[in-house]
Protein backbone atom coordinates (compact mmCIF):
# COMPACT_ATOMS: atom_id res chain seq x y z
CA UNK A 1 0.00 0.00 0.00
CA UNK A 2 1.12 3.53 -1.14
CA UNK A 3 0.61 6.24 1.38
CA UNK A 4 0.56 9.64 -0.87
CA UNK A 5 -0.22 13.03 0.13
CA UNK A 6 -1.52 15.96 -1.96
CA UNK A 7 -0.95 18.06 -3.97
CA UNK A 8 0.92 15.81 -6.02
CA UNK A 9 3.94 16.56 -8.23
CA UNK A 10 4.88 15.08 -11.77
CA UNK A 11 7.45 12.93 -10.11
CA UNK A 12 5.17 11.22 -7.73
CA UNK A 13 1.97 10.82 -10.49
CA UNK A 14 4.98 9.21 -13.12
CA UNK A 15 6.23 6.42 -10.43
CA UNK A 16 2.91 5.31 -9.79
CA UNK A 17 2.02 2.03 -11.86
CA UNK A 18 -1.48 0.65 -12.70
CA UNK A 19 -2.35 -1.93 -9.65
CA UNK A 20 -0.61 0.26 -7.54
CA UNK A 21 -2.89 0.15 -4.34
CA UNK A 22 -3.10 3.68 -2.90
CA UNK A 23 -4.18 5.39 0.66
CA UNK A 24 -4.82 8.96 -0.42
CA UNK A 25 -4.54 12.07 2.61
CA UNK A 26 -4.43 15.77 2.22
CA UNK A 27 -6.87 18.09 -0.31
CA UNK A 28 -8.74 17.00 -3.50
CA UNK A 29 -11.38 18.62 -4.55
CA UNK A 30 -14.79 17.03 -6.21
CA UNK A 31 -16.47 17.87 -9.89
CA UNK A 32 -18.83 16.19 -11.61
CA UNK A 33 -20.50 17.16 -15.41
CA UNK A 34 -21.05 20.34 -14.72
CA UNK A 35 -18.59 21.84 -12.63
CA UNK A 36 -16.04 20.30 -15.65
CA UNK A 37 -18.42 22.09 -18.25
CA UNK A 38 -18.17 25.14 -16.44
CA UNK A 39 -14.15 24.89 -16.08
CA UNK A 40 -14.33 24.29 -19.66
CA UNK A 41 -15.30 27.28 -21.10
CA UNK A 42 -13.85 29.80 -18.31
CA UNK A 43 -10.42 27.99 -19.94
CA UNK A 44 -11.64 28.29 -23.64
CA UNK A 45 -12.31 31.74 -23.22
CA UNK A 46 -9.05 31.88 -21.48
CA UNK A 47 -10.11 32.69 -17.95
CA UNK A 48 -9.22 31.35 -14.75
CA UNK A 49 -10.68 29.01 -13.30
CA UNK A 50 -12.16 29.77 -9.45
CA UNK A 51 -10.18 27.11 -7.47
CA UNK A 52 -6.36 26.06 -8.01
CA UNK A 53 -5.96 22.49 -9.20
CA UNK A 54 -1.86 22.55 -9.85
CA UNK A 55 -1.12 19.60 -8.10
CA UNK A 56 -4.38 18.62 -7.29
CA UNK A 57 -6.89 15.36 -7.68
CA UNK A 58 -10.44 15.84 -8.57
CA UNK A 59 -12.67 12.82 -6.98
CA UNK A 60 -15.88 12.46 -9.54
CA UNK A 61 -18.74 12.77 -6.66
CA UNK A 62 -21.61 14.37 -5.53
CA UNK A 63 -22.06 14.05 -2.27
CA UNK A 64 -25.35 13.75 -0.20
CA UNK A 65 -26.09 15.61 2.80
CA UNK A 66 -24.40 15.23 5.74
CA UNK A 67 -25.78 13.72 8.87
CA UNK A 68 -25.49 15.13 11.99
CA UNK A 69 -21.84 15.52 13.35
CA UNK A 70 -20.31 14.46 10.00
CA UNK A 71 -18.48 16.83 7.44
CA UNK A 72 -20.40 15.12 4.29
CA UNK A 73 -22.71 12.20 2.85
CA UNK A 74 -22.44 9.22 1.28
CA UNK A 75 -19.33 10.28 -1.59
CA UNK A 76 -19.09 7.54 -3.84
CA UNK A 77 -17.53 7.24 -7.04
CA UNK A 78 -19.28 8.55 -10.26
CA UNK A 79 -18.85 7.21 -13.94
CA UNK A 80 -15.68 9.43 -15.39
CA UNK A 81 -16.37 9.06 -18.93
CA UNK A 82 -19.11 11.84 -18.91
CA UNK A 83 -15.95 14.37 -18.03
CA UNK A 84 -13.88 12.95 -20.83
CA UNK A 85 -14.75 15.75 -23.51
CA UNK A 86 -13.72 18.03 -21.15
CA UNK A 87 -10.34 16.23 -19.12
CA UNK A 88 -7.77 17.20 -21.87
CA UNK A 89 -7.81 20.69 -22.11
CA UNK A 90 -8.55 20.61 -18.08
CA UNK A 91 -4.68 18.58 -18.12
CA UNK A 92 -3.09 20.89 -20.31
CA UNK A 93 -4.09 24.26 -19.21
CA UNK A 94 -4.79 23.27 -14.76
CA UNK A 95 -1.15 20.95 -13.63
CA UNK A 96 -4.36 18.40 -12.69
CA UNK A 97 -1.84 15.18 -11.62
CA UNK A 98 -5.10 13.12 -10.37
CA UNK A 99 -8.33 12.04 -10.79
CA UNK A 100 -10.57 9.61 -9.50
CA UNK A 101 -13.61 7.79 -10.46
CA UNK A 102 -15.42 4.41 -11.77
CA UNK A 103 -15.16 3.44 -15.46
CA UNK A 104 -12.18 3.35 -18.52
CA UNK A 105 -11.55 6.69 -20.22
CA UNK A 106 -11.37 7.84 -23.77
CA UNK A 107 -7.76 7.00 -25.57
CA UNK A 108 -7.75 11.11 -25.66
CA UNK A 109 -7.67 11.19 -21.86
CA UNK A 110 -5.22 8.51 -21.41
CA UNK A 111 -2.95 10.51 -24.41
CA UNK A 112 -3.53 13.65 -22.01
CA UNK A 113 -2.65 11.96 -19.21
CA UNK A 114 0.80 10.69 -20.69
CA UNK A 115 1.63 13.94 -22.16
CA UNK A 116 0.74 16.07 -18.91
CA UNK A 117 2.01 13.31 -15.94
CA UNK A 118 -1.22 12.81 -14.73
CA UNK A 119 -2.50 9.42 -13.13
CA UNK A 120 -6.40 8.14 -12.65
CA UNK A 121 -7.39 6.72 -9.56
CA UNK A 122 -10.31 3.60 -9.66
CA UNK A 123 -12.21 3.85 -6.80
CA UNK A 124 -15.30 1.08 -6.03
CA UNK A 125 -18.29 1.96 -7.12
CA UNK A 126 -21.29 1.38 -4.09
CA UNK A 127 -18.91 2.04 -1.45
CA UNK A 128 -19.73 6.02 -1.06
CA UNK A 129 -20.53 6.01 2.60
CA UNK A 130 -17.51 3.77 3.37
CA UNK A 131 -15.02 6.44 1.14
CA UNK A 132 -17.12 9.67 3.62
CA UNK A 133 -15.73 8.32 6.54
CA UNK A 134 -12.23 9.04 4.65
CA UNK A 135 -13.47 12.94 4.79
CA UNK A 136 -12.56 15.13 7.51
CA UNK A 137 -13.47 18.09 6.51
CA UNK A 138 -16.09 19.32 3.43
CA UNK A 139 -16.60 22.85 2.60
CA UNK A 140 -18.20 24.56 -1.35
CA UNK A 141 -15.53 26.17 -2.59
CA UNK A 142 -17.39 27.31 -6.10
CA UNK A 143 -20.58 26.69 -7.93
CA UNK A 144 -23.09 26.45 -5.08
CA UNK A 145 -25.85 26.86 -7.42
CA UNK A 146 -24.73 23.09 -8.93
CA UNK A 147 -26.01 21.50 -5.27
CA UNK A 148 -24.67 17.80 -5.13
CA UNK A 149 -22.63 18.62 -8.29
CA UNK A 150 -21.09 21.70 -6.36
CA UNK A 151 -17.05 21.80 -6.19
CA UNK A 152 -15.96 20.86 -2.73
CA UNK A 153 -12.60 21.51 -0.91
CA UNK A 154 -12.19 17.98 0.81
CA UNK A 155 -9.69 17.14 3.74
CA UNK A 156 -9.20 13.25 3.41
CA UNK A 157 -7.21 10.72 5.36
CA UNK A 158 -5.90 7.29 3.91
CA UNK A 159 -8.76 7.45 1.19
CA UNK A 160 -8.64 3.88 -0.58
CA UNK A 161 -7.93 3.88 -4.81
CA UNK A 162 -6.27 1.51 -6.76
CA UNK A 163 -4.16 3.38 -9.86
CA UNK A 164 -6.01 2.25 -12.55
CA UNK A 165 -4.72 3.97 -15.72
CA UNK A 166 -0.84 5.44 -14.94
CA UNK A 167 0.86 8.36 -16.40
CA UNK A 168 2.24 5.85 -18.71
CA UNK A 169 -0.31 4.55 -20.53
CA UNK A 170 -0.08 1.21 -18.28
CA UNK A 171 -4.24 0.41 -17.80
CA UNK A 172 -5.74 -2.27 -15.71
CA UNK A 173 -8.86 -2.06 -17.68
CA UNK A 174 -7.36 -3.44 -20.55
CA UNK A 175 -4.24 -5.19 -18.79
CA UNK A 176 -6.62 -7.27 -16.46
CA UNK A 177 -9.19 -8.79 -18.65
CA UNK A 178 -5.78 -9.54 -21.26
CA UNK A 179 -4.38 -11.11 -18.35
CA UNK A 180 -7.42 -13.31 -17.36
CA UNK A 181 -7.76 -14.29 -21.34
CA UNK A 182 -3.78 -15.22 -20.99
CA UNK A 183 -4.46 -17.27 -18.32
CA UNK A 184 -7.51 -18.95 -18.98
CA UNK A 185 -5.95 -19.71 -22.47
CA UNK A 186 -2.95 -21.12 -20.80
CA UNK A 187 -4.58 -23.46 -18.66
CA UNK A 188 -6.80 -25.01 -21.88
Amino acid sequence: MIKLTTPLDKKTARALCAGDEVLLSGTIFTARDAAHKRFFELLTSGKQLPVDLTGAILYYTGPSPARPGRPIGSAGPTSSGRMDAYTPLLLEKTGLKGMIGKGNRSVAVVESMKKNGCVYFAASGGCGALMAQCIVAAEIVCYPDLGPEAVYRLTIKDLPAIVAIDSNGGNLYEEGPAAYRNKGTAQR
